[in-house]
């Protein structure tokens, strides 16, 4: 007998700082994050923008021919996702072990290769690797750090360890997209995973990226009718001495920042928001009880759509040679066993 789908349960965003340009040590810190989220009674947890190794402040700050040797070493730093890898396994355990099901911001590097991905990985509660999204279009100067993902990874996935529920993401200003924002609403999504880097710290927009990103993840709550998790970082010492350490002097990002909340889909705060230096787990209870009162007003993915007028489609095919890998996270037997074995020697 199928087990009953559930109908409320809490869910949260990171409000946390990763340990800047260590990959090692911020995979740590979100293993010891997931388990205080299963001690917290969180069934899904949502990281930051590429919060392992942490998001590249230095892009806005230094000139291009200053930085090839921080994004070389922002390369070594990126996260390699294969199921049950060296730098994946660790965190598909504990998920795992908890039953935590997370959507993780990561720099993703093509194994074997160099090219880099603004990723956000969904992992169920079971451990599995359920896919990968890459950020569609890297913004300004992000285009010197990352490539541009595709729509074979601007998809959901039914995370079964909260009932099977469509999770879904796109980071930062990604979220203008109205055309991705569109993708993800005609695949029936469930709840969005808004993931964001403390952009009130850099020079600009100090008085402006919190009201951006609060209208951003309201637009996508009300329009879409889901839950919006709204995960950010903000910026610590570890991220402002690396940049001195190995760049020099800058005055335009500073510490602090970060903007996270659980929004319902008629934007009602479920928590926060929580912003600055303070790490948190922002949590607040999604009740899908109150779908239906949701729906009788608006339905984006039925009677709201006017198919007859308005048509919309977008290109799913993979473009890079990783995404053409049937099954691409199924690891059969034999190779978890080499995994394991590979992973125990590293």
């Amino acid at each position: 007998m199928a087990a009953p789908k559930l109908i409320k349960f809490t869910v949260a965003a990171a409000h946390a700082a990763p340990v800047f340009m260590d990959k090692k040590a911020t995979i740590k810190k979100v293993i010891r994050l997931i388990e205080q989220a299963a001690a917290e009674d969180i069934k899904l947890l949502v990281f930051p923008e590429t919060f392992i190794p942490g998001y590249p402040y230095w892009i806005e700050c230094y000139p291009p021919l200053k930085q090839a040797g921080a994004l070389v070493k922002y390369a070594e730093e990126s996260v390699v996702v294969e199921a049950n890898g060296q730098d994946m396994a660790p965190i598909q355990e504990v998920c795992r072990r908890t039953g935590v099901a997370i959507n993780l911001g990561v720099s993703e590097r093509i194994a074997d290769g160099h090219t880099l991905f603004n990723s956000q990985v969904t992992i169920d509660g079971d451990g599995t690797i359920l896919g990968v999204h890459r950020k569609l279009q890297p913004t300004y100067v992000e285009r010197m750090v990352w490539a541009q993902g595709n729509g074979s990874t601007l998809r959901n996935w039914p995370v079964s360890s909260i009932g099977g529920y469509n999770v879904g993401g796109l980071a930062c200003w990604e979220n203008t997209m109205n055309g991705a924002r569109q993708a993800l609403i005609s695949q029936n999504q469930h709840i969005h995973a808004g993931a964001w880097p403390a952009l009130s710290t850099m020079a600009g927009f100090e008085a402006v990226a919190d009201a951006q990103i609060e209208a951003l993840m309201k637009a996508h709550a009300l329009t879409a009718q889901v839950f919006v998790i709204t995960a950010s970082n903000y910026v610590d010492d570890t991220c402002l001495d690396w940049m001195k350490e190995n760049l020099g002097d800058q005055d335009l990002v500073k510490a602090g920042g970060g903007w996270s909340s659980v929004l319902h889909p008629f934007c009602a705060y479920l928590a926060g928001p929580h912003t600055g230096a303070e790490e948190k787990l922002v949590a607040g209870e999604v009740d899908f009880s109150q779908m239906g009162v949701v729906k009788v007003w608006i339905d984006a993915a039925g009677h709201y759509q006017r198919p007859e007028i308005l048509q919309f489609d977008f290109d799913r095919k993979p473009y890079w040679a990783d995404e053409k890998k049937a099954n691409r996270f199924r690891v059969g037997p034999e190779e978890k066993g080499s995994k394991e074995e590979e992973n125990e020697r590293a």
